[in-house]
């Protein structure tokens, strides 16, 4: 587990002036037993069918009734891995007929914990039929004692970085070392858990979300009522039946509160953020042994929590807003063949139920091309200055970040597993990198631009209830970028973006590149103090197999490059070990071409090498180490060219060009080869050209040499 620092962020809250108070604002909140009183039950959460018959810790639905005199809104948190649409809307609409909130405006999500009973078909495991109704009416009690307990109330925020206790799981696979899917296709490029050994990896495939991030609710008279939790971890893993850290966390926090505020009934709620690509454990600096036991992770977490719990402060007279959308979606059905070799497997198959992976898979193509398509549910909400947005089930930390980046509030909560089970949602450029979350299932099947229509409506629907347009989200200036952006470079690439398809030129020139495919988005770039402030992250992308091309007109042949990158590939693992600048024209080499890349096992593993045509390439002096920052500059007067490592005032390579005849080529690729050839494995981050010599940015007495 990391010992990363942490740092928290309080922001107290107010009424919104564009918004009147109607009435008292009134908080009542409950929590009702779902544990299953038929024992066995089937459990969710895994590849084949299982069940248990013990419960080792209670299993719950957490509700929270929220009123200002026009609005009335229910949220609901249950332990269960997943919930189906159809379940849950019949469960809101006996809940509207039983209280007085409207059946669109209550939220109903799960905690994902995988040792629950399953009240979801998915993979090899049925809904258990004998709980699904008992569920369903336990969801609506939930509601009916929450509303009975409505009382004047106020609100506050708070938020803390728990960075440490999440990580991704989701790695990119090195491109020779490709896994199989199941249909026996070698498409895994990323995959869950895949840094398991280190060497078969060249990084993560996506940032995480370390906010925890906290909704507390007091009575007038400063005692506690409800606090809603979130955060992005997926689940620790427990023995079944279990509510997981999450059951833990709420019990811990209620403890907690009631211990100092004895009248309290306080509720205590966590609610699931956007993990489906994360996990507790850091591979990256994670070793055998050292993981941690649910207990102790639980601890650690609620520590935090409780410096943000006791730290909030409170407003009164929050307004209330809520708005919904249904978007119709189609599931990824499989193509006739695949449909026919399916089909053959599922009927051989000696029961309904699943024995291996390969049945699994079978069967889910035939059950998705029996569906077709499906409507999901997205929703926001607004509690005073507070934003609460939803995504159906297991959405990818970036779709969080996207969300949270640009809603209309910086205090903005965004909970998964809402309103029905969709599977595994990943952003479109992560579907090209294949792996578990991609397979098409019902855990995992609705279509590619899934994703960007979520984030889109989501931040629709915030505008809608916050009455405020969306925030544009600004990459962070720390002191390098400011210092570059003051040269005033002819082309700057920061790769902030947090999709596809511009890398999007900030000198304010319109040099845009375009992504190719193969690139994921928004990781952690640098982390000196110089690329960041005021504790925020400076971003970059990370490239597994493809490239950003771009075109520099009239560049020349004086100019200068800098630029920082993280090399992911071990050095010893093919003849090149990746291309990381490349002038030339397109799919091929040409004789006037010029390449800046990393030796492999062909020359000098670890060291820079500069090709300037079909000629045998220079070789750098010093080994760079894999996934380290390092920094670059390139410069170029005429026929001589230099590059500098790490602020070493020795050029690594320092080369008369044989001639001149790629001053008027424009093409450029950063992060691989013109011919697509072993291209850059890890990430690249403040990329900056000037057309000309630019002395200051050379490593100090460099220019003398």
């Amino acid at each position: 587990m990391r010992t990363l620092g942490i740092a928290i962020c309080l922001v107290s809250i107010g009424w919104i002036s564009p918004f009147s108070v109607q009435a008292e604002f009134q908080v009542g909140a409950a929590v009702v037993d779902i544990t299953p009183d038929q024992l066995p039950v089937l459990v969710n959460g895994g590849m084949l069918s299982r069940s248990a018959d013990a419960v080792k810790t209670r299993v719950n639905a957490r509700a929270i009734v929220l009123d200002d005199g026009v609005e009335r809104i229910g949220i609901v948190v249950v332990d269960s891995c997943m919930v189906p649409k159809v379940l849950l809307d019949d469960a809101k609409y006996r809940a509207a007929v039983k209280t007085k909130i409207k059946a669109d405006r209550i939220l109903i999500s799960a905690t994902h914990t995988h040792t629950a009973p399953s009240s979801f078909g998915a993979l090899g495991t049925n809904a258990d039929p004998t709980y699904v109704p008992f569920l369903r009416q336990r969801l609506v009690d939930a509601l009916v004692e929450a509303e009975k307990k409505l009382q004047p109330a106020r609100v506050g925020w708070g938020v803390a970085k728990a960075d440490q206790f999440t990580a991704l799981r989701r790695w990119v696979r090195r491109p020779d070392r490709l896994g199989e899917d199941p249909f026996g296709n070698p498409t895994v490029r990323a995959n869950m858990h895949a840094a398991a050994n280190p060497d078969d990896v060249t990084g993560q495939s996506g940032p995480e979300d370390p906010d925890l991030s906290m909704i507390v609710f007091q009575s007038k008279n400063g005692t506690p009522i409800a606090a809603l939790a979130n955060f992005s971890m997926h689940y620790f893993s427990d023995r079944a039946i279990s509510a997981d850290y999450f059951g833990l966390f709420c019990d811990g926090l209620q403890k907690y509160v009631r211990k100092r505020h004895p009248n309290s009934e306080m509720v205590g709620v966590m609610s699931h953020g956007c993990s489906g690509d994360v996990w507790r454990r850091d591979y990256m600096t994670w070793k055998s042994g050292e993981d941690p036991t649910i207990e102790g992770y639980t601890q650690g977490l609620l520590e935090l929590a409780k410096q943000v719990f006791d730290s909030i402060e409170f407003q009164d007279n929050a307004t209330l807003a809520m708005a919904e959308a249904r978007i119709p979606m189609k599931y990824r059905v499989p193509d006739r063949q695949l449909l026919d070799w399916s089909q053959r497997i599922v009927d051989a198959m000696e029961s309904d139920t699943p024995k291996d992976r390969l049945e699994v898979y079978a069967r889910e193509q035939v059950l998705l091309d029996r569906m077709q398509s499906t409507e999901i549910v997205v929703q926001a909400i607004r509690i005073g200055d507070i934003a609460i947005a939803s995504t159906p089930n297991e959405t990818y930390a970036l779709t969080g970040l996207k969300l949270k980046a640009h809603s209309p509030f910086p205090n903005t909560m965004v909970i998964e597993l809402a309103n029905g089970a969709d599977g595994y949602i990943p952003p479109p450029e992560q579907h090209l990198l294949g792996g578990y979350n991609t397979w098409a299932a019902r855990s995992a099947g609705l279509e590619v631009t899934a994703e960007p229509r979520i984030v889109a409506t989501g931040l629709n629907l915030l505008e809608q209830v916050t009455q405020q347009p969306r925030r544009l989200a600004t990459e962070t200036q720390g002191p390098a970028a400011q210092q570059l952006l003051a040269a005033e470079p002819m082309a700057y690439y920061r790769f902030a973006e947090m999709e596809a398809s511009a890398a999007v030129d900030q000198s304010g020139n319109h040099r845009d590149g375009v992504y190719e495919p193969g690139v994921c988005f928004f990781l952690p770039g640098p982390d000196e103090p110089k690329y960041t402030i005021n504790g925020h992250d400076n971003r970059c992308v990370h490239f597994a197999g493809g490239r950003v091309r771009t075109r520099l007109d009239g560049l020349g042949d004086t100019y200068t490059l800098v630029m920082d990158f993280w090399n992911g590939m071990p050095n010893d693992a093919r003849e090149t070990t990746g291309w990381l600048l490349s002038r030339d024209h397109p799919h091929a080499i040409s004789q006037n071409g010029q390449h800046l890349g990393i030796g492999g096992t062909g020359t000098s593993p670890g060291l820079l090498i500069f090709q300037q045509g079909l000629s045998e390439p220079v070789v750098g002096k010093n080994e760079i180490p894999r996934w380290k920052w390092n920094h670059l500059v390139l410069t170029r007067e005429g026929k001589r060219l230099r590059v500098y490592l790490n602020e070493n005032a020795v050029p690594e390579i320092d080369v008369t060009l044989d001639n001149q005849g790629n001053t008027e080529i424009s093409s450029w690729f950063i992060g691989g080869r013109s011919d697509n050839q072993s291209n850059f494995e890890g990430r690249i981050d403040e990329v900056a050209v000037f057309g000309e010599s630019r002395q200051e940015l050379i490593p100090s007495n460099a220019s003398e040499r």
